[in-house]
């Protein structure tokens, strides 16, 4: 078997909360506790569960947007949680988290084109107008699109929905 893609051992993230200048006591509310998972390349993990179970602070922690408490996070053999700010940063250019809810994340203003278009813009990865335009045009070819798709809002697009059975989810299509 080969090394996977992403590694989980026993993720932990709690939060401190009360205890402020007039409160007596600290609670700890425990957000996360120990989550272990792999992913093999090709595989796609689908997290599932109640409001607040802790699906979207676990993508947090793997990516680092919040410190785990806990835990070791691997990808591409490379462990996340110790990397320096500079290695971590331009592992930061594979790594993406999806949130559930495509309407808070996603501004419903810019085109399919400039969203994707961002991260090559945040990690300098098109050197002109024309790179640019070429590499979300690939990207979007790559991704079964076309190019017209690069101006079309993302509210024109099929929505990719999960279902999942046990902790792996299988996307399919529907329209929105």
């Amino acid at each position: 078997m080969t090394e996977p893609l992403l590694r989980v051992k026993n993720l932990t993230k709690n939060f401190e909360v009360g205890g402020g200048f007039l409160a007596r006591e600290k609670h700890v509310v425990h957000a996360v506790d120990n989550v272990s998972f792999d992913i093999q390349p090709g595989e796609t993990l689908g997290l599932v569960g109640e409001s607040g179970s802790g699906k979207s602070t676990t993508g947090r922690c793997i990516l680092r947007l919040v410190e785990p408490s806990g835990g070791e996070v691997w990808f591409e053999g490379r462990s996340v949680t110790e990397l320096d700010v500079s290695a971590f940063r331009s592992l930061c250019r594979d790594m993406q988290i999806i949130f559930q809810d495509p309407f808070a994340s996603l501004n419903p203003r810019m085109t399919v084109g400039a969203i994707i278009g961002e991260a090559l813009t945040i990690h300098n990865l098109a050197p002109s107008k024309a790179a640019f335009r070429e590499r979300v045009v690939s990207l979007l070819e790559r991704s079964a699109s076309n190019r017209t798709t690069c101006a079309a809002t993302r509210t024109n697009f099929p929505a990719a929905s999960a279902s999942a059975s046990g902790s792996r989810a299988h996307s399919r299509s529907s329209r929105s």
